[in-house]
């Protein structure tokens, strides 16, 4: 139908505007909290939507007592009394996590992430994706059927308006088509492993926090079936739920391979490599007990994870009171390393950029 079609026109200019801007989307904190039913309202600027207004057409351009720039408002943020003067509108549009997902796959020209591992099933699901002339009656298409027939019917000009009846014709009638679709089963487990030590503060937690949510977004656009779990760490590491791991802060010393260490007895005890996709994903500012707890660190990474996982990623972001030097150690120990990834972040812009870096490689 027309209107389905001027709808998905609308959907794929809202998708335009949203590409477009997407680096000041995917650093919106904002918009990350207002998730709800993998839905995210995102506001759009400058998208007219045409409409009637009924009403008294006497007047004309130029009628009236108002002077050149009257009603010209100035931007603001909507707040205060009311006035006479024009609004700028701002539209908030609805689109889904895995729509964004695929938007961000695509401006990044990011590679599909090939699943691994025993529970790698492929699903062939059937979706209806257009019409033809010929199938089985229960797939017939009554409306847009009954539509070629009266076109038929007028253009011979034996339609008439004072019997309304529709003769519908063999050539007349149109089918239901569908196509196969191969979709993977595949589990993944995402792992993400955090300093809380007192020098990251709460915007280095919020800059983790929004790369974890474009991290997950795009690991569930490539996977059926996704578990996360969650480690903080100072001198000591544990396991916790998601909304610990964003928000604890504590004030001791930081020793990497604590966290590491939870990590190994997670995957050797609930998700078996042969059966899972394992992704390790660790967040610090670099500061770390000594050189030697970094050297040990590196070495479990590279004995251990690397010839079991799919990726060891670390993305260091910015603090003044971190050393930074855990980068230099695992680009200098893990640098070659395929499945080895990291970033170094200042603030949210560099997100986009991170996560580009991430799944460049589509591991």
């Amino acid at each position: 139908m027309k209107i389905e079609r001027d709808h998905q026109r609308f959907r794929e200019i809202v998708k335009g505007k949203v590409r477009r801007d997407l680096k000041k989307h995917i650093s919106s904190g904002e918009m990350i909290g207002q998730q709800g039913k993998r839905l995210i309202s995102i506001p759009v600027k400058s998208i007219d939507i045409p409409r009637f207004r009924y009403g008294d057409n006497s007047g004309g351009v130029g009628d009236g007592g108002a002077q050149p720039g009257d009603g010209q408002g100035q931007p603001g943020d909507g707040m205060g009394p009311g006035g006479t003067e024009v609004g700028h509108h701002i539209m908030e549009v609805d689109l889904t996590i895995e729509e964004l997902a695929e938007i961000l796959g695509e401006e990044l020209e990011l590679p599909r992430i090939e699943p691994k591992g025993k529970k790698n099933i492929t699903d062939d699901k059937s979706r209806y994706s257009g019409l033809r002339p010929t199938g089985p009656e229960s797939l017939k298409h009554f409306k847009r059927t009954y539509r070629k027939a009266m076109r038929r019917m007028l253009i011979e000009g034996v339609y008439d308006p004072n019997d309304p009846r529709v003769i519908i014709e063999r050539d007349d009638k149109l089918y239901r088509s569908w196509k196969t679709i191969r979709s993977p089963q595949s589990n993944a487990v995402v792992i993400y492993m955090m300093d809380v030590s007192g020098s990251m503060g709460d915007e280095q937690k919020e800059i983790v926090r929004t790369e974890a949510f474009w991290i997950d977004a795009w690991l569930r656009r490539n996977y059926d079936g996704i578990e996360s779990r969650y480690i903080v760490h100072d001198v000591r590491a544990a396991e916790v739920d998601r909304e610990t791991f964003f928000h604890l802060r504590e004030d001791g010393g930081t020793k990497i391979s604590s966290a590491f260490r939870v990590a190994k007895e997670l995957t050797e005890t609930k998700f078996d490599p042969q059966s899972w996709n394992i992704y390790l994903f660790y967040f610090s500012d670099g500061d770390n007990w000594g050189s030697s707890d970094s050297q040990e660190c590196c070495a479990m990474i590279r004995d251990h994870f690397l010839p079991v996982v799919n990726m060891v990623a670390y993305s260091q972001v910015k603090s003044q009171w971190g050393s930074g030097e855990f980068l230099d150690v695992f680009n200098g120990e893990l640098g070659d390393e395929e499945k080895c990834v990291s970033t170094k972040l200042e603030s949210k812009e560099d997100v986009l950029g991170a996560i580009k870096a991430l799944f460049g490689q589509g591991l």
